[in-house]
């Protein structure tokens, strides 16, 4: 059985692959079937579904509201 990882809004989370700026850490600003994220190094953002985020996510730094 999946389990399911909850996120939140605001969640600071680091990936396991880096963005190109050199940067694992992305919050999160966006739920719904797409989370949107913005990296914390150069302020991107981009939307991922949650099923690939869900894979990516290595750990989470903090947790939002």
């Amino acid at each position: 059985m999946k389990m399911v990882v909850e996120i939140k809004l605001g969640d600071i989370v680091r990936l396991k692959k880096s963005h190109p700026c050199g940067s694992y850490d992305w919050e999160v600003v966006r739920l719904g079937a797409d989370i949107g994220l913005r990296c914390r190094g150069c302020q991107h953002r981009i939307l991922m579904p949650r099923s690939i985020l869900e894979r990516r996510i290595k750990e989470f730094i903090s947790r939002g509201k």
